[in-house]
């Protein structure tokens, strides 16, 4: 299949994208690693008017370490180079176990963070990881920058709250507490397709007990989601049996799947709750190495 005719730019810097953007009235389209949107052209899903190439703009590639364990990550910034940077691994180590479970090499190779969380894939690992981890998206356009709490970023499956003459190009990660332990787990048909269903877990442990617990769960409804209900039961006890049966409830209820080739809604609740079960374990477990390690 081939893609319809357009007009191709390529930019150089963030100013000359988007004034190629504001110049085509919103029927342009950013590109920058075009893993899933080459694919949509290929398909006739979509026909813009013109693609802005921002792969010249080295102004978005970068990983920067802020004050409190926090991280800035320009929009440019490969999947790759967020699996393996040691600021990464050594800050948010369920981000990059998360980006190991991104399609196939070449695809990390080239994916953009910017361009996953732009394009809002109800299954894909990144938006679901900036919502457990509270991230803040700059939006940049002609009128200024302002920035969005992932929360009320995704709109639906492929949907965001981002204007048409806008770019994603930052992304702001706070920084977790001490001996926080994470949990990921997801389940797809073959290595490298999107996920059934995925989990992702953060908790510290204090005398005990769990706290700062963080949920999030993708490829069961629209949009990512956080499952507040969840974090509550867990809040304050151990995680146990009774506090793990608890969250597979409140999880299971509250996502709504659908039905596809790959599997019932059904279906997806029952694997969700399973997934949800080994998160939690394994973010208690690591969460109490770490509280015994620096005792």
């Amino acid at each position: 299949m081939k893609p319809p005719a357009f007009d191709y730019v390529r930019a150089t810097s963030l100013d000359e994208a988007l004034a190629a953007l504001a110049a085509h009235d919103g029927e342009a389209k950013v590109i920058a690693g075009g893993q899933s949107l080459v694919p949509m052209l290929n398909f006739r899903l979509l026909a813009p008017s013109a693609l802005i190439d921002i792969n010249g703009v080295s102004e978005l590639d970068f990983i920067r370490e802020e004050e409190g364990g926090g991280l800035l990550i320009g929009a440019l910034t490969r999947h790759h180079r967020l699996m393996t940077a040691p600021s990464v691994r050594d800050r948010f180590p369920v981000l990059a176990e998360a980006m190991r479970h991104v399609a196939h090499l070449a695809i990390r190779n080239r994916g953009t963070i910017g361009g996953s969380l732009s394009h809002a894939d109800p299954a894909a690992e990144l938006p679901m990881m900036a919502m457990l981890l509270d991230a803040t998206l700059k939006l940049t356009g002609p009128s200024g920058s302002r920035n969005i709490a992932a929360a009320d970023f995704f709109d639906g499956a492929l949907a965001t709250v981002m204007n048409e003459d806008e770019i994603l190009t930052e992304v702001k990660l706070p920084g977790l507490p001490q001996a926080t332990g994470w949990g990921f787990h997801e389940y797809a048909q073959r290595a490298g397709d999107f996920a059934l269903a995925a989990v992702a877990a953060t908790l510290t442990s204090a005398d005990g007990h769990a706290a700062d617990v963080r949920l999030a769960v993708t490829g069961v409804d629209e949009t990512p989601l956080r499952i507040a209900g969840a974090e509550a039961a867990l809040g304050g006890r151990p995680i146990d049996a009774e506090g793990i049966a608890a969250a597979v409830a409140e999880v299971r209820a509250a996502v709504q799947p659908t039905d596809d080739l790959h599997g019932s809604a059904d279906y997806r609740r029952h694997l969700v709750g399973g997934l949800v079960a080994r998160a939690l374990k394994d973010a208690w477990r690591r969460a109490r190495e770490q509280t015994a390690e620096a005792a």
